[in-house]
C-alpha cells in the first residue's frame, strides 16, 4: 500500500515516515520543494502521478504567534492548501489523514466558565487564534470533499527533529530563573507516539475525527518542571499567569483532549524522549 506524506521534512514527518516504512508501507516523502500544497495544479499533477492509497497531510503553518501577523499566508497554507489536497484525494479516491490541533477549542465551558473536562472529538470547536481558525477551516474542507478521511487532532508536540517546548526549556536551563505559564492545561505529545497512533489508526476503516495525544494532562509550568527534573538541571522555575506572560495569539486555558487510550501517559513518553535525546547528545 502506498502512502504519500506532505511535510515529510517537518518534526512530525521525520518520525512518521520511518515508522510507516517499518509497518510495510511504500512511503512517498514530499515537502514544499516537490509539492507546493497551495498550488492546485501541482497537487493534481503529483497525486495523479503517484496515485497513493493514503495521503497523510502533515504540512502546515505552525507558528502560532506569527500567524497573527500573517493571517493571509497562514490561511493560504492551512486552509487553501488543505482544500487542494482534499479535492484531489476525493478525485483519485485516496484516503486523507489530516493533522489538526487542540487549538480548534476555546477552553470554555457551556456558560463561558473555564472548562474542566477533556474534549471529545464531537465537542464544539471555537478557535481563539488565527492558527486554530485556519486549522479548523482545513478540517471543514476535508469533511466537505472527502468521504474517506481521518482528522487527527493532537497537541503540544515535541520531537527530536524540530523546535519545540522541550528544547526551548532545556536551552534556558543555565538561566538563574525562568517563568512559565501555569494556567494553561493540555496534553504534551511526543511525535513518535503520535506517529505510532496514526499507524494504528490506519488499520481501522472507522473514518472520522480522532484525538491522538499524550495521556493525562498538565500545565506548561509542570511540563517544564518535569523536563528539567529528568535532565537533572537545578534552575529556579517560577509559575506565572497568562496575563503576566502575554503572547500575540490567545491560547485556551484548557485544551485537554480525551485520547481514548491512543497514546500512553505523557510523563512516560517524556522520560523515554529525554533518555533518547541524551543518548544522541
Amino acid at each position: 500500500m502506498k502512502i504519500l506524506v506532505t511535510g515529510a521534512n517537518g518534526m512530525l514527518g521525520k518520525d512518521l515516515c520511518p515508522i510507516l516504512q517499518d509497518e510495510g508501507y511504500d512511503v512517498i516523502e514530499t515537502d514544499k520543494h516537490n509539492l507546493d500544497i497551495t498550488n492546485l495544479a501541482q497537487v493534481t499533477k503529483v497525486l495523479n502521478e503517484e496515485k497513493p492509497d493514503i495521503v497523510i497531510h502533515c504540512a502546515s503553518y505552525t507558528q502560532v504567534d506569527k500567524a497573527e501577523d500573517e493571517p493571509d499566508i497562514t490561511r493560504l497554507i492551512n486552509s487553501k492548501g488543505t482544500e487542494n489536497i482534499a479535492k484531489v484525494c476525493a478525485e483519485i479516491d485516496s484516503t486523507l489523514v489530516y493533522i489538526s490541533t487542540d487549538y480548534v477549542f476555546d477552553g470554555k465551558g457551556i456558560n463561558g466558565e473555564k472548562r474542566t473536562t477533556p474534549y471529545l472529538p464531537t465537542d464544539k470547536s471555537n478557535p481563539l487564534n488565527v492558527y486554530g481558525l485556519t486549522k479548523l477551516e482545513g478540517e471543514k474542507a476535508v469533511r466537505k470533499y472527502c468521504k474517506k478521511y481521518y482528522i487527527v487532532r493532537s497537541s503540544w508536540l515535541y520531537g527530536i527533529h524540530g523546535k519545540n517546548f522541550v528544547e526551548t526549556i532545556l536551552s534556558l536551563k543555565d538561566m538563574p530563573e525562568i517563568k512559565v505559564v501555569d494556567d494553561q492545561a493540555g496534553c504534551p505529545t511526543w511525535t513518535v507516539d503520535l506517529s505510532e497512533g496514526i499507524a494504528e489508526l490506519l488499520k481501522s476503516n472507522e473514518y472520522g475525527i480522532y484525538h491522538i495525544c499524550g495521556g493525562g494532562q498538565t500545565s506548561w509550568y509542570n511540563f517544564a518542571g518535569a523536563i528539567l527534573t529528568l535532565d537533572g538541571a537545578s534552575v529556579n522555575i517560577k509559575p506565572c499567569s497568562t496575563e503576566e506572560y502575554p503572547r500575540k495569539a490567545k491560547r485556551p486555558h484548557y485544551s485537554v483532549m480525551d485520547n481514548n487510550g491512543s497514546c500512553r501517559d505523557w510523563k512516560s513518553a517524556l522520560k523515554e524522549y529525554m533518555q533518547l535525546r541524551n543518548m544522541e547528545d
